[in-house]
């Protein structure tokens, strides 16, 4: 963790785990929760369900880890690379395992004998919803929403709060026709907005784009902000600097149904959309804005929050 800038304000990582907030384990990016902490991000997902009461979202629940076969099949590795990570084990006999043993003793790089399993670290909650939702058959004819909530991995090793390595992410997701799937996200769009002003925070919503790869990740960036396929609620969160993206509204048009093979119950291909809670994020910038101590954070804020 980065030491405190001469005569600058603690670092928010740094406050956090002064406060008991957040647990450090020495490798950036990747951190445990207090008590007061965890309260705080149960009280955000009560809050995001409380505002979806509406959709009758079906809750599903995914380890954070998907077979390696959805991550190459999402088309994820063309786009994002970058951000991939994969579950290596020991795979080795008797004769390998010396040979690991004398690499920990020397304190050299015991990893070589590691091989790639069938699971890959899960990149955002609603990976595994389209091949499940798609096994069903047809979709319903007024669609289908599902609420996930789950850890998620991306691989930008960093002591930023706002660039863990591993973040919880809850997701609705809606597959349908295209008008459905537009209708959800509008929707999204002013309770997210609504959430936001219950929470206190200053934001604004903004047209965003993923972090594609490479030279034609630059031409994907600018498709996707030219046909508005992205918005973010964005926070400030780190001070100085820009504000951060809490909440993201994504129609992914067709993608993952043609990849999927998901029909809608006329037989068209569906198309998908999500919103999706960056669960740590919020949570950070709720601290930022009102304080340490949640206990002493404003009356409507601990309402919207659940905390007693």
């Amino acid at each position: 963790m980065a030491p405190d800038g001469a005569g600058a304000p603690p670092h928010l990582m740094v406050e956090m785990a002064r406060a008991g907030l957040v647990i450090p384990t020495g490798e950036p990016g990747l951190v445990g929760r207090g008590a007061a902490l965890q309260a705080v991000v149960d009280g955000i997902v009560l809050l995001a369900r409380r505002h979806g009461a509406d959709d009758a979202a079906e809750p599903m629940q995914f380890p954070p880890a998907i077979p390696r076969r959805s991550l190459e099949r999402s088309g994820y590795l063309r786009s994002f690379p970058h951000l991939a990570g994969t579950v290596h084990c020991f795979c080795g006999d008797e004769r390998a395992h010396r040979g690991l043993l004398r690499c920990l003793d020397a304190g050299e790089d015991w990893t070589d004998g590691q091989e790639a399993s069938g699971s890959a670290m899960t990149p955002a909650s609603c990976y595994p919803v389209y091949p499940a939702m798609a096994a069903r058959g047809a979709l319903p004819a007024g669609g289908q929403v599902v609420s996930i909530r789950s850890y998620c991995f991306r691989h930008e090793p960093s002591d930023e709060p706002t660039r863990l390595q591993w973040f919880e992410l809850f997701e609705h997701v809606k597959l349908g026709s295209p008008d459905q799937v537009v209708a959800f996200r509008t929707a999204w769009l002013a309770r997210g907005t609504a959430m936001a002003d219950e929470l206190g925070l200053p934001h604004a919503v903004e047209v965003a784009n993923d972090p594609f790869f490479g030279r034609a990740g630059t031409l994907m960036s600018d498709a996707q902000r030219q046909q508005e396929l992205k918005f973010e609620l964005v926070v400030p969160v780190n001070t100085p600097g820009p504000p951060t993206a809490c909440m993201s509204f994504n129609y992914h048009l067709d993608h993952f149904g043609e990849t999927w093979d998901l029909h809608q119950a006329s037989g068209a291909v569906a198309h998908t959309a999500c919103v999706g809670f960056g669960l740590d994020r919020l949570a950070f910038a709720l601290l930022r804005n009102h304080g340490m101590d949640p206990t002493r954070w404003p009356a409507g804020v601990r309402a919207a929050l659940s905390l007693a």
